[in-house]
């Protein structure tokens, strides 16, 4: 676990309200102590939580305050009363904080189709809000944890115009992650003075670079969440899109995401391989998408790596299954820096079984057709990721 990392106006707390069987701590809270704009991005299932509706719906005013999240239970196929449950959590953050309660956003994560135990929450929020301090962030990585092995907390800091503004972002994800996000919540926070606009389409291209660039099973959550809150108490000269300050906020705001994504894989239930797979020379971006996640999401390929055998027919057969049209003779395949295929047929590559033993590898498929390019993240597949999604819900 890292040190206390603190980001200027913003404050955390996390306590054990009672959801989670094991008596962990499971209700968490973020809040800033001025008004914050704010941006998010969530799952694009049809069955979204509870909490997401409600998000979906205030992040429209651009603003937010407070973040209240649970885990241990999505609050998700609810119904009614699910979403009743969140404004409730929701209402019970706000008068305690005495802000208005459309300035409070809420997160749920954990198992599907259970009925979150209001009152269990509605108790703790005394506790959890008296408990806010500006120390609280890592706390709150730790509390929104479900079958995560470790907490995931990120940050930067840069100067822009004499003004150091910092980057802070954690998340919390291990299993049914898949583009249009993951099972994963993340919430990035930043001190930074930024305009509304320029900071929705950063975010979004943020995300689409990170959160929507890794896979670990191909299954999509009910409950993903992504959100930015940017309180301003830097001072800095506001940023925009044309601003110097741009660029800064942007290499930061990457670089902490990015580095968020890496570890929610790297944390892929049963995991022991990260494995970064990189497609060239593609006609199109989602031709170059396509392939690369075809190729990540083959459980033959996923066994393959878990039992260090650098399989490469299992690679190639992957990129041929998505029906785009490509000359085979032209594709190459490199581990590392290590040709396995060339000119429609295999090379020998023993040192290529070396590689396959390394925590982190890298796949690069180039088609020799265009000029576009995707990268994705992906793990292995182990017994373990079997053991834990059989037992997860008793």
């Amino acid at each position: 676990m890292q040190g206390s990392i603190r980001v200027p106006g913003f404050f955390g707390s996390s306590v054990a309200s009672g959801i989670k069987s094991g008596g962990g701590r499971d209700l968490s809270l973020i809040s800033s102590k001025v008004t914050a704009r704010a941006a998010g991005v969530f799952t694009t299932n049809c069955f979204k939580a509870a909490p997401v509706v409600l998000d979906m719906e205030r992040i429209k005013k651009g603003c937010a305050q407070a973040v209240v999240v649970n885990s241990g239970n999505a609050n998700a196929a609810t119904g009614e009363e699910g979403y009743k449950n969140a404004a409730a959590m929701s209402r019970a953050v706000s008068e305690r904080l005495g802000i208005e309660d459309e300035l409070v956003l809420a997160a749920s994560t954990g198992i599907i189709g259970e009925r979150l135990p209001i009152e269990k929450i509605t108790r703790a929020v005394g506790p959890l809000v008296g408990g806010l301090n500006a120390d609280g962030i890592s706390a709150v990585a730790e509390g929104i944890m479900t079958t995560d092995r470790f907490p995931k907390i990120e940050h930067r800091r840069y100067f822009a115009g004499g003004k150091e503004i910092t980057v802070c972002g954690i998340a919390k994800g291990a299993g049914m992650i898949e583009p249009n996000m993951a099972t994963m919540l993340s919430f990035i926070l930043t001190d930074a003075d930024i305009d509304q606009s320029c900071l929705s389409g950063v975010f979004m291209e943020a995300a689409d670079r990170s959160f929507n660039a890794i896979t670990v099973d191909g299954c999509m959550s009910t409950n993903d969440t992504a959100i930015i809150l940017a309180n301003g108490v830097a001072g800095n000269r506001p940023v925009s899109e044309t601003s110097r300050g741009f660029v800064g906020f942007r290499d930061a705001l990457f670089d902490v995401m990015e580095s968020l994504a890496r570890s929610i894989v790297r944390d892929g239930e049963g995991a022991t391989k990260l494995i970064e797979i990189v497609v060239e020379g593609a006609k199109t971006a989602g031709d170059a998408r396509k392939i690369a996640y075809a190729i990540a999401n083959s459980n033959l390929v996923k066994t393959a790596f878990f039992g260090e055998d650098p399989n490469w027919g299992r690679i190639i057969s992957a990129a041929g299954s998505t029906g785009i049209a490509f000359p085979a003779d032209s594709l190459e395949l490199y581990i590392e820096d290590i040709p396995l295929f060339m000119h429609g047929s295999g090379i020998s590559g023993k040192e290529a079984a070396e590689i396959m033993k390394r925590d982190e590898i890298r796949i690069l498929v180039r088609l020799g057709m265009g000029n576009e390019t995707a990268r994705v993240y992906t793990s292995d597949l182990s017994h373990e990721y079997v053991n834990i999604n059989a037992l997860y819900r008793s």
